[in-house]
């Protein structure tokens, strides 16, 4: 059997060990995937079919090629948010009626699907193991909060142009809807943990609503509430116009590279940190510099093909995981179904009821809120409660970027400080008279005034040995704090040695400064290793 063979029999005995729920969850997906994509294309300020089409192509290719089996991903509204300012801004350059914006989104999500590709090429992906876990919590929380609060959007209608709040029989059918559906996803495991409940949920609800004549807000209504002719469309088209519209000069660079930078940044932190979220709830693990090249490759592929560019979604990807969804089958259904929806299917999957579809995005916020740090926000450190909740807020209140760079900065600052308390010195005197100060602790840019007040080059004897045995050099700073330290124990006129430096530290300060070689003491045995091998015998 030639080699591609065995590669492609195994990858189907993979998949086809969890086929059926595979199948099953992708449905589910990709029903919810319909308002998502739709909802986030009216906030970009596009076409419906821009955000299903991106669903579409994003979605099958990091299903295929992405590092996490299992997770969904296609159009999002952390990236729609940024979307919309860049199409507003080239929709001005043109004339009216030309959508010149929509020509340099495409442009950007190329642009951005590049960057993204070159951080998965340098593999920087490993760097999301650098987010602590207080951040990781602040981030699922926040994006809990913000999935709940764009549901919130479809209990409204639109009244002469403008967005009332649902009062009288509406309000209370789809409160009633909605408090079924979420009550069918949480008891019908029970009963069978074989039924794919979200999928049941969505069916059943909608058949009640079909056949009762119920008047409820359904798909269909919602994409032309907001401005779309439906759901009905065709299969991506390749945009030759993009070449044509957008000029390759400098100006454009200008005008499109900072949306791309900051559309890869927000996408690849959301998709690797939604990364992380699967692979805790599956307790499995997958490839993030993978991950960057799919979404990078979905992306380019996107915007070549008219999409409005994406990354991973947690709602959905929680949706799947909690349905059974493992493999890359699921994703596959997943992309394949919507576009089978949008093909062949737009006129049964307009009647859908909005308030089923509420109900499972409501049952994920539930999922997806870790409720364990009410529980554990008096037993952890205040510092650490501070960063869990700064960054929920501020998941909310900006976005998921700021949010995770601030939680970053905040828990780094800290380590910075606590570190910062624990250099010592342990002082004692040879039997020549000889002063030994013992390092302990890490010497760096927040310790290096602590570590300067332990010593006392004006009282100290004729010869000084520093011993880092229990310290490492870790920074420049740290390096010229022993600079300064040894000028002064020289100008005094004072034999100074360093021991115990790493090999690193010693090449970086004779690099600096040759005539410190002289200072430092190298092959020193550790006297430690003595103690055991005497203990051994």
């Amino acid at each position: 059997m030639r080699p591609f063979e065995i590669v492609m029999k195994e990858f189907i005995r993979k998949q086809g060990a969890n086929a059926r729920n595979d199948i099953f969850s992708g449905l589910t997906v990709a029903l919810a995937l319909v308002p998502e994509a739709v909802a986030f294309a009216f906030v970009a300020g596009v076409d419906p079919l821009v955000g299903l089409h991106a669903a579409f192509m994003i979605g099958l290719i990091t299903a295929i090629f992405g590092g996490r089996p299992g997770m969904i991903s296609g159009a999002t509204g952390a990236l729609a948010v940024v979307m919309v300012n860049l199409v507003a801004e080239g929709n001005a350059l043109g004339a009216d009626g030309e959508q010149l914006g929509l020509y340099y989104l495409f442009a950007a999500v190329i642009l951005m699907g590049l960057i993204q590709m070159l951080v998965g090429a340098l593999k920087l992906g490993k760097f999301v193991r650098l987010i602590p876990h207080p951040v990781m919590m602040g981030f699922v929380n926040g994006l809990a909060i913000v999935i709940f609060l764009s549901q919130l959007g479809m209990f409204t209608e639109r009244i002469a142009g403008e967005k009332v709040w649902l009062s009288g029989s509406p309000l209370f059918w789809m409160l009633a809807l909605v408090a079924l559906t979420m009550a069918l996803i949480h008891f019908l495991p029970s009963l069978n943990k074989k039924i794919p409940a979200a999928l049941v949920a969505i069916l059943a609800v909608s058949a009640i609503a079909i056949f009762s004549g119920l008047d409820v807000a359904t798909v269909g209504s919602f994409i032309r509430q907001g401005g779309g002719s439906g759901l009905q469309g065709g299969l991506p088209e390749f945009q030759w116009a993009i070449w044509d519209k957008v000029p390759f000069t400098w100006e454009t660079l200008s005008f499109i590279g900072p949306y791309a930078i900051i559309l890869a940044a927000i996408g690849l932190i959301e998709s690797l940190m939604t990364l992380n979220l699967i692979d805790e709830l599956t307790e499995t693990r997958g490839s993030s510099n993978r991950e960057c090249l799919a979404q990078g490759g979905a992306n380019i592929v996107t915007g070549l093909f008219g999409g409005m560019g994406g990354c991973a979604m947690i709602g959905q990807s929680i949706i799947n995981i909690k349905g059974g969804g493992r493999t890359r089958l699921s994703g596959i259904v997943a992309a394949v179904t919507l576009l089978i929806f949008i093909l062949f299917a737009a006129p049964l999957i307009e009647q859908v009821p909005i308030a089923a579809l509420v109900g499972v995005m409501f049952m994920v916020v539930i999922g997806t809120f870790a409720w364990s740090s009410f529980r554990i926000m008096n037993k952890i450190p205040l510092s650490d409660a501070v960063v869990l909740v700064a960054v929920s807020a501020l998941t909310v209140i900006y976005d998921l970027a700021i949010a995770v760079a601030a939680g970053i900065v905040l828990s780094a600052l800290v380590f910075a400080w606590e570190s910062a308390k624990r250099i010592r010195a342990r002082k004692h005197l040879l039997e020549d008279g000889t002063k030994v100060y013992e390092i302990w602790g890490p010497l760096f840019f927040g310790s290096i005034q602590t570590f300067k007040s332990k010593f006392d080059p004006t009282n100290d004897p004729d010869k000084v040995i520093i011993d880092f045995i229990e310290s490492r050099v870790v920074d420049h700073s740290a390096l010229e704090a022993l600079f300064t330290l040894v000028e002064k124990y020289q100008s005094l006129g004072k034999e100074v040695k360093i021991r115990h430096l790493s090999s690193e530290c010693q090449d970086l300060m004779i690099k600096a400064s040759p005539k410190l070689a002289a200072v430092i003491e190298e092959n020193v045995d550790d006297p430690r290793y003595h103690v055991m091998a005497q203990l051994m015998q």
